[in-house]
């Protein structure tokens, strides 16, 4: 096994084990309810997301990101041919076989990690949809094959709901990504707000700011619009960890927006307390139809 696949299984193979336990994580509230089985799985994926992510964020001496991508794309090959060769893979055929998950979503997932290794910055909008549907939606997709569905929209549903987490995590994240060289707000969008790369290299907090930043917002909540006019009656049940987490990071983009949008001076989260109580109003509205706590959706 190479040294560098090595390195990345040892450093997640407490990725479940994270995931299960800290309540740091959006994740948790959002799975907390998931059969054994399901929570496995889920787990499993988590786990490969976490390491496709950390090839590209981490940047240790020595180590060749391409390379490492394309060994984990071969590795997803050789699951599909049920042949794995690391643990993590062996943990992901059983679930694999298990919930029937496709391969594509995996592939959609190294390939879009891979567009952080060539793109700095996205010219358009649909460039960087194209971004956020790989890293984000290609996850949903395969989240939705393990929570279970009737209806086909909730492909639909899931492939909107990812556009709309990774819209918010872009928002919030973006003083981080800009000190990483990564742009992910549209350059047409600077351009049409006023606002140079330079004055968001210098975290300049503005007027012009402010207003660019409303349109990602607004862009944002239209698709959590789109996932929430797809999600049908009869997929609701089976989908309600996708729900919580969707309404975890609706609240998390209204907090964006409750600063004035200034990020650069805020790392603006959703409090713990008040994620369970999200998790536990979902689980509640559909099991009872009661109504959300005012301010959860």
């Amino acid at each position: 096994m190479p040294a560098g696949l090595t390195t990345a299984i040892s450093r997640v193979l407490r990725a479940p084990q994270t995931l299960a336990r800290s309540t740091g994580s959006n994740f948790y509230y959002a799975f907390l309810l998931l059969p054994r089985q399901k929570r496995e799985a889920i787990k499993n994926v988590y786990g490969f997301c976490r390491i496709i992510d950390d090839i590209v964020d981490e940047d240790p001496a020595g180590r060749d990101p391409h390379a490492e991508l394309e060994r984990w794309r071969q590795e997803i090959v050789d699951c599909y041919r049920g042949k794995p060769a690391t643990d993590l893979g062996e943990s992901l055929v059983d679930s694999i076989e298990e919930f029937d998950l496709p391969i594509q979503p995996f592939l959609d997932l190294i390939d879009g990690m891979e567009m952080d290794l060539h793109w700095h910055s996205y010219q358009t909008f649909y460039d960087l949809r194209e971004y956020c549907y790989r890293v984000a939606s290609a996850v949903g997709l395969i989240c939705i094959e393990i929570f279970g569905y009737e209806t086909v929209r909730a492909r639909e549903y899931a492939i909107n709901l990812g556009l709309a987490l990774q819209l918010t995590n872009i928002m919030r994240d973006l003083k981080e990504d800009v000190a990483r060289g990564r742009i992910y707000i549209p350059l047409e969008d600077l351009e049409r707000f006023a606002y140079s790369e330079q004055d968001m290299r210098s975290s300049v907090y503005n007027a012009p700011f402010i207003e660019m930043m409303k349109h990602q917002h607004t862009r944002a909540v239209s698709y959590f619009d789109r996932a929430a006019a797809s999600l049908s009656n009869e997929d609701r049940p089976s989908l309600l960890a996708a729900e919580t987490m969707g309404a975890i990071y609706r609240e998390l983009l209204d907090a964006i927006a409750s600063v004035q949008f200034d990020v650069y001076r805020n790392r603006v989260t959703v409090p713990k307390k008040r994620r369970l109580q999200i998790a536990v109003s979902v689980w509640l509205r559909d099991r009872f139809g009661k109504r959300s706590p005012r301010g959860s959706r």
